[in-house]
């Protein structure tokens, strides 16, 4: 579509200052109907604050923000939605303890003419005719926390659709869905954008942005690279825009290398299961190996997981961690025994969004101490820089509330913290995800790095590919059970054959 289509949404010169740390400098926006935006950037890059100016979260130091060429000045997300701004982030912003109806609704529930109360008949109708357009058929009266990560972003990106929204912006909305759920979601994209809806597509997945993008805006360091039309800008020009330089793409980052029979394990797990959740599996890994773990959503990846890490107790089976059976009833006895864990979740599992980049390094290896041994704040200090100059964590200062960083850059303060203890076994659930491709260069560097010490890893992954070239060996996942192992650089396309059933 030519530049000189109408404009739907249109910022000009916006800034915003967090204390001493410029986030936005003077950046220019434009949106188009029926045009898919990609806004694109390294983490840190300055597209979350972007994002929360246009949408009411904060207001500008400086510039504009126009719909239809009429100035607002949303206070508010609730105010942007009014006018006309609809908005899916990346953490799933929802109630989990209302319904998916309530939580479609909230805030707009229809009223009965006579009686004023809740028209909840026409609520739940209203529910299922929205899910209907994702082709996702679930119980409206269902508590959402019930249902697992993709259902809950599905339902979140629903109840945008259902706002008479101008301008969708989707924030990372594929991070938590399989192949079918994200080729559904893009369907979707198709129609809106054949309305004449104007779509702010922000997403770490290069081939996503080429599939579905018409133009794409390039953030560096808080200031505008440029606007491209996307079909005219080769995928490596992109990714050179994005972090400044010239990168390649996929760059290797070398295994730490098969574990030999002589190698003593660190964790062997024995039938360990949980009715409901995960059928009895059996795990073993050895010290200095990275085990990947593949397979779909739903699969039982995060669930064994979590049994693994004593964040839920495991009902059959048995455990040893260096030949010793144990019991977890609590992830404090994983962490006493030199277990560490990056939650997928990080907002709600992770991070502590109002402690600082030093205190939540820290956080882990001072409790593992306990609080007779407290660490120094000399201490604090030193392993908090050195941590964040080996991740390249973006901040501008130890002291920066972990709340106020990116989402790549509060991953990695998570892994940091972790690192910070020194474990025998790191578990890393989805370490990548909505995480940009210089950021996991440096992030996953460092975790093999470790592993070539002698750290043991177990990398649970969606990215296929991630795992067939990063892994020792790799076990899959697939109805709640172990399919089988891999050995490493076996290929995608074998992993994808045991994933698949074939």
């Amino acid at each position: 579509m030519p530049s000189t289509s109408p404009v739907v949404l249109e910022a000009r010169g916006l800034g915003k200052r967090f204390g001493a740390t410029k986030a936005l400098d003077r950046v220019d926006l434009v949106l188009r109907p029926g045009e898919v935006h990609a806004l694109m950037g390294q983490n840190g890059a300055g597209k979350s604050t972007l994002i929360k100016l246009l949408t009411g979260v904060e207001r500008p130091d400086q510039g504009e923000l126009r719909i239809d060429g009429r100035p607002i000045a949303p206070e508010s997300p609730l105010q942007a939605q009014r006018a006309g701004i609809s908005t899916v982030y990346q953490e799933v912003n929802l109630c989990p303890n209302l319904s998916v109806a309530e939580n479609l609704y909230a805030g707009r529930y229809p009223r009965r003419r006579l009686l004023g109360t809740i028209d909840w008949a026409l609520v739940r109708r209203g529910a299922r005719e929205l899910l209907r357009q994702l082709h996702l058929d679930i119980d409206v009266d269902a508590p959402l926390g019930s249902f697992p990560v993709a259902i809950q972003q599905m339902v979140a990106i629903a109840r945008a659709l259902g706002v008479s929204a101008r301008v969708l912006i989707l924030d990372e909305p594929t991070s938590s869905l399989d192949e079918s759920e994200v080729r559904e979601l893009f369907r979707i994209l198709a129609q809106l954008r054949e309305r004449g809806m104007a779509i702010l597509f922000v997403t770490h997945f290069l081939d996503q942005v080429y599939a579905v993008s018409d133009r794409i805006t390039v953030l560096r360091n808080g200031r505008l690279v440029g606007e491209y039309v996307a079909a005219e800008l080769p995928q490596p020009a992109l990714v050179s825009a994005m972090v400044g330089r010239e990168v390649r793409l996929a760059e290797p980052v070398e295994a730490a290398g098969p574990a030999r029979a002589d190698v003593p394990l660190v964790l062997d797990a024995q039938g360990l299961g949980l009715r409901g959740k995960l059928h009895p599996t059996d795990l073993q890994i050895h010290r200095g190996e990275m085990l990947g773990l593949g397979g779909l959503l739903g699969s039982g990846r995060t669930e064994l997981a979590r049994l693994l890490f004593g964040l839920d107790r495991a009902k059959q089976g048995r455990l040893r961690i260096e030949s010793e059976e144990v019991a977890l009833h609590h992830p404090a006895d994983a962490v006493r025994l030199g277990l560490a864990m990056c939650p997928e979740e990080r907002k709600t599992e992770g991070i502590v969004a109002d402690l600082s980049v030093r205190e939540n390094i820290v956080l882990a290896l001072q409790a593992r101490l306990g609080w007779q041994r407290f660490l120094s704040r000399a201490k604090q200090d030193e392993l908090a820089r050195r941590l964040i100059e080996a991740l390249d964590i973006k901040a501008a200062d130890i002291e920066t509330p972990v709340g106020l960083l990116s989402g790549g850059n509060q991953q990695k303060v998570v892994l940091a913290r972790w690192l910070a203890t020194d474990p025998k076994l790191l578990i890393l659930d989805e370490p990548t995800r909505g995480i940009d491709i210089a950021a996991k260069q440096n992030l996953m560097a460092e975790v093999v790095r470790r592993a070539r010490e002698g750290m043991a890893v177990l990398f649970i992954s969606a990215e296929v590919e991630e795992l067939a070239r990063l892994c020792d060996r790799i076990a899959v996942m697939r109805g709640r059970g172990k399919a089988g192992e891999l050995p490493g650089g076996c290929g995608e396309p074998r992993v994808l054959a045991m994933i698949a059933g074939d």
